[in-house]
This record gives structure tokens, sequence and C-alpha cells, in this order.
């Protein structure tokens, strides 16, 4: 499916699971969708599961807007207290159209306690409170980290709350998202997006596709570890991508107190809400304090297709201008004169936080996690330790070409995709070609009538909203 006949989708109202390869622009999709959003002035909640993918989309973390933080279980006293936080009601009532980015890191236990919140605090038995739903993801990716399962005490009051059947509290391997409750309720319409944006090198595309399918040859496994101790030409600096999390930055000072000359620092500048500012800046790659120095190795952290830049762009200091501005070199030979630039936390089209700094960092390491959704012209890796089902996948669709990775360690089990993603995507797929067909039938005015009645909707949903707020006495 094309972003195109994606967006046609998203704008119907439906409930979306959009998902697709790494680099197939679910992001700039999503983006596209709360522009169209905002322009129909339609209220959007903009969250992801991470707050570094959420800082990525100008929102928050999923947690922190559904008010469940580090919660892993809800009772209907939990309810009531939150019910007390005005602020927190506000929200969910103002909410027409929520967006979940990467959700593959997103757990089943925790998207059913943001849909039952959503139920309690619209008043409506629909799921999510009626609330048209958008997940992104890859479930090739990092999958969630679950930690406490049911204790015995609340098996029997999950169960009685629909949150799962027995046979799930008691399986491991129950934890993705469509073994949830709303998953099952919501029945999310599949987009899979087949296009692709990253990579440059077709050989490479189809062995990271290979590695998607479970179908990766011999032959393919011997290109990947041709990549063993390659060198670069003179001067390229890979960045280093870490499957543990190591203390990268104290790796990346190491290398800059290596490089003589001054250092000049670059403070972070916040404004809004203090909490969420402190929420911006720990999900924020920007560093509150940048160091740099002539010659340091840098990564951008922003889009900003005009100055010539993307998320993952790498180069050098070359300068610094009189007003302190850094001149970075890229690899290419382009030269970029960097200002700062801002991040920031909106919701239902009001900015609450806003950070300022340098859209740079030092690049020498990051880990994998840190690395999601950046295009990498080189990298260095270890695939010899990966823990996880995903993080081989990860660590190499990072990077734009073959010609761009260099391996220090390698072993094929990093390669192996998850059995059960493997069959749930290709269920994906065949759903999603299944709506293409649909949706496509559908005449152009079938679909822009569609459109209409969604917008008009959700005209008509926030005067109703509007008018009961007025209504609703707050419980303190």
């Amino acid at each position: 499916m094309t972003q195109k006949e994606a967006l046609e989708i998203l704008k119907s109202g439906m409930n979306v699971f959009l998902t697709g390869s790494a680099g197939s622009g679910k992001t700039h999709l999503l983006n596209q969708y709360i522009s169209y959003l905002h322009d129909e002035n339609i209220p959007v909640a903009v969250t992801a599961s991470t707050g570094i993918a959420a800082t990525h989309m100008g929102g928050m973390t999923i947690h922190a807007w559904a008010g469940i933080g580090i919660k892993d279980r809800m009772t209907e006293y939990d309810l009531e207290m939150m019910e007390g936080k005005e602020y927190l009601l506000k929200r969910i009532q103002h909410t027409n159209v929520l967006i979940i980015d990467e959700v593959s890191m997103l757990d089943a236990k925790r998207l059913d306690m943001v849909e039952w919140i959503c139920r309690h605090f619209k008043r409506n038995e629909k799921p999510f409170g009626g609330i048209q739903v958008i997940l992104a993801g890859d479930f090739f990716q990092l999958p969630p980290v679950v930690k406490n399962y049911p204790k015995e005490e609340y098996k029997e009051k999950e169960i009685q709350l629909g949150f799962y059947k027995e046979d799930e509290l008691n399986e491991k391997g129950k934890e993705m998202l469509v073994h949830s409750r709303a998953w099952r309720t919501m029945r999310p319409a599949i987009c899979y997006l087949t296009e692709q944006f990253r990579q440059e090198d077709a050989r490479f595309l189809e062995i990271l596709n290979a590695i998607r399918a479970g179908s990766i040859t011999k032959k393919q496994f011997e290109t990947i570890e041709s990549r063993l101790d390659v060198k670069f030409p003179l001067g390229v600096e890979p960045t280093r991508l870490y499957t543990h999390n190591i203390d990268v930055d104290i790796i990346n000072q190491r290398h800059l107190d290596k490089i003589g000359g001054n250092e000049r620092i670059f403070e972070m500048e916040g404004s809004g809400s203090v909490g969420l500012v402190e929420a911006l800046k720990k999900s924020c790659l920007a560093p509150e304090k940048l160091r740099l120095k002539i010659g340091a190795e840098v990564m951008f952290l922003k889009n900003n297709f005009e100055k010539g830049y993307v998320n993952g762009t790498r180069g050098k200091v070359y300068t610094f201008l009189s007003d302190r501005s850094p001149v970075i070199k890229l690899y290419n030979g382009n030269e970029i004169s960097v200002i700062p630039e801002e991040w920031v936390i909106e919701e239902n089209g009001k900015r609450k936080a806003i950070i300022s700094q340098l859209p740079l960092r030092l690049a020498w390491a990051i880990t994998i996690h840190k690395s999601q959704g950046m295009s990498l012209d080189c990298a260095e890796m270890d695939l010899s330790k990966t823990f996880a089902y995903g993080m081989g996948y990860v660590a190499l669709s990072r990077v734009r070409t073959l010609a761009g990775v260099r391996l220090m360690g390698f072993h094929r089990d990093a390669l192996l995709p998850n059995p059960k993603v493997l069959e749930l995507d290709e269920s994906f797929q065949n759903e999603s070609e299944d709506n293409q067909k649909l949706f496509g039938k559908l005449s152009k005015k079938e679909q822009e009538k569609l459109q209409t009645d969604f917008v008009l909707r959700m005209a008509s949903l926030k005067k109703f909203e509007n008018s009961r707020k007025r209504k609703i006495k707050i419980r303190r």
C-alpha cells in the first residue's frame, strides 16, 4: 500500500494499524495526517510508546498522556483517583483522534489500560470511548519489555474486566498488542506500507526484506558476514551501535577529550509546563549541555530537508562562525551552518512545552534502541551479542547502504525473526492488500463522502463534549 492510499483510509475515520518495514515512511505519513487534522480543527493526541519516539512526533508518551505512568495494573479505585485530576479528564474528553507510534514496544496490558481509561472518561462504551485510534509500528523491531506478570490476587479481577482470558494470563509470549482486549474490540484496518525511502542499495534492501520474511539465504548470510572488519575510507568515522546499555556518553566524551582546541558549550533552553519540559529533556536525544570542538563527530537529530539534513545525518564540526554557530561538514562534502531547533509537546493544537537546542549530538556511539527512526550513512555494530528478536534487523536497517555497514562481531541468530511475528506479518500483508482493493473500488466521490462524514462527525462530537464539559462537576 502506498502512503497516499493509506492517508485516504486514515481520513475516512477508521481505526488503523499502520505498519511496514523500516524506512517505509510511517512517521512521515503520521505527520501528514496530523497536519490534516489540525487543518480540519479535529482534536488529536500525539503519543508514542517511548519518549524518544514521542519527541520525533511532537507529542508525549502514551503512559503520560493516559496518566498510567509506570503502573502495570488498574483498579476502579485508580480510575476514581485519576478522575480527580482535572487536566487528565479534560485531555481525554477533548481528544477525538489518538495516535500511538512505535507500538511494537507497547505491551498488550498497557494498551488495555489506556482503552479502559478512555471509555471511562469519555462516558462511552465504544472501543476507546469512540476515539479514532491510529497505531503505528513494526513488530519486527524491538519488542515490549514485560517485567511483571499479573499476581495471583489480581488475576480474577483482570479476567472479570476483560483484560485477558485465563490462558493469556498464564502464557508468556502473549504480550503483543494483537493479544489485547483493545485490539480485539477496535478491529483496526491494516495499512501495510510497501514503499521504501531509506535504503538506497537494492541488494541490501533485498537482504533486509529476506530477514523480515524469514527466508534469508546462505549467500545473503555470507554477504552480511563479508562486512566483518571492513575498513571505511580515510576520514569516515562510523557511528557505533551498541546492543547493551553501556554508557555511550562516556565513550563520546572520551573521544571528544582526545581532540585538541577549545570546547564550546551550548545550553538547552525550555519554556512551558515545568513537568512537561523536564519530560521533553529526558526523552530528547539532544543533550542539555552540548559540548563541541572543531573535528568532533556529530549526528543531526531532526529532519530539515530544506537545509539538507535528516535525523541521523553525519558530519564533523568544521568551524564556528562569529555568532558561535557551528558549521558541519557532511560526509558528502556539503557544509551546513546549524542554528537551534525546537522540540515541542502539543496538545489539541496548543504548545504545552518547548525546548530549544542545536539539533546535534556527538556521534561516536549510540545504543540500538535510541537509533530507531534514524537513517545513518555508516555504522559499526557487534551482532554477536544481541539478546532480543529484532535487534539485528533494527541495527542493520538504520543504514542506507550495505557499504555503510561494518561488523565487529556476527552471529547468524542475530538475524532470526520472531516466528510468531513472521506468521502475524503475513496476515497483516494479506489484510492490507484486501483493504487496498476494497477502498480502491470506491469511487472518488464515495471516498470523499466518507471523509466528509468523518469531519462532520468529529465537529458534532466536539460541540457535544464542550457542552457536556460545562455540566460535569469535577470530583476532587
